[in-house]
């Protein structure tokens, strides 16, 4: 028999936390019962491209979603659907304009549509309007709703939806072996970065607005007059990371802080980080915070985040309120002392392997309930 294929609707299958998160999930399910192809809304490469197609998975570019280019893009989805009918199941990760996608899927006839929520804000721009408008035109298009905490899913498909038909929350599982302590490992990263003996804090997060980096500068400032012997590690990509570039070189930090780019080796990395800094204007549940969390890291992060992130114990809440000395004070009190918090993770069903078990079932058993 040929493995039944699943439509999963991305922007683009790079280094974020819902591509790590479906990656997770795809390289650990049994790829001769379920195939997942991805609908992407970039034409450059992805960094999982490669990847995906070495597994079986197609990848199919579609126009990009923003204003002016709305019938664009709805005739390529209805043209899309119309040639592709293998298709029972479509899992969008589009936030807001998963109901876009969702609605050319049920003008097709595919019985199972799943929108899946991975912001709990949108945050204040120009396209406000336009986010809005996929908001409420989501409405009725949907056959079933997820999302990666309770916070993203009332947020995104509000209490009217979780009341009716309910919201799955899927949690942003990691593969927990490879985080693991090993202190050689440690010490091999250490050597790469120049580490030495200084006390290394770590972020990882697209150079963005929302992932606050400026503020985090101020904070990092602040560590580093109370504690010269430290070291930030900023790894990603981004608009703004020029910007940011700009603001450490005019602060003197250029010798305490490492532009690292978009990493694939988060796993080593986090071996040789003491901290981990985090202080987001929103988020959904960001997977590289359960990613710390297995690494065994003590997690600084803004109180934005909903604590159902915090499933070790490990993650220090502090309010974007506080100044960065504030902020300074918290991180330069934690321990840097890596803990063993697999057992955690595995109960609280964050285990890549059991989790990808359990999404077979329920794209299965939905496409039963459909024949």
């Amino acid at each position: 028999m040929k493995p039944v294929r699943i439509l999963q609707v991305v922007t683009a299958m790079n280094r974020g936390g819902l591509e790590t998160m479906l990656m997770n999930y795809y390289r650990r399910m049994d790829r001769s019962k379920i195939q997942f192809d991805f609908m992407v809304n970039r034409t450059e490469q992805g960094h999982y491209d490669d990847e995906i197609r070495a597994m079986g998975g197609k990848i199919y570019p579609m126009p990009a979603i923003r204003p002016g280019n709305y019938n664009r893009y709805f005739k390529a989805l209805d043209s899309f659907f119309s040639q592709n009918r293998e298709y029972r199941v479509v899992h969008s990760h589009i936030n807001e304009n998963s109901g876009f996608v969702l609605r050319a899927a049920k003008r097709a006839g595919i019985p199972c549509r799943i929108a899946h929520s991975h912001l709990s804000d949108l945050g204040i721009d120009l396209k406000l309007p336009f986010r809005l408008y996929a908001r409420y035109s989501m409405k009725g298009h949907p056959t079933h709703y997820f999302a990666c905490s309770k916070k993203a899913g009332q947020w995104l498909f509000g209490n009217k939806v979780e009341e009716q038909h309910g919201i799955t929350v899927l949690n942003n599982a990691v593969h927990v072996p490879d985080f693991e302590f090993n202190e050689q490992v440690r010490n091999e990263v250490r050597d790469e970065i120049g580490a030495g003996g200084r006390t290394v804090i770590g972020h990882v997060g697209r150079f963005n607005k929302q992932k606050n980096h400026t503020f985090l500068i101020d904070i990092f400032q602040e560590i580093h007059r109370k504690n010269p012997d430290t070291l930030l590690l900023l790894v990603g990509e981004g608009q703004l990371k020029a910007e940011i570039e700009a603001k450490v070189s005019k602060l003197g930090l250029s010798g305490n802080v490492k532009f690292l780019g978009v990493r694939s080796d988060i796993t080593r990395l986090l071996q040789g980080i003491d901290l981990f800094l985090f202080p987001s204007l929103f988020e959904g549940l960001p997977v590289v915070l359960v990613e710390a969390q297995a690494a065994g890291l003590n997690c600084i992060v803004s109180d934005t985040i909903t604590t159902e992130t915090d499933v070790t114990g490990r993650l220090h809440f502090v309010s974007l309120k506080d100044s960065a000395e504030q902020w300074a004070n918290v991180v330069c009190g934690m321990s840097h002392e890596h803990a063993d918090t697999s057992e955690l993770l595995r109960s609280n069903g964050y285990d890549a392997d059991s989790m990808a078990d359990w999404l077979t079932s329920y794209y299965f058993g939905q496409m039963k309930m459909n024949t």
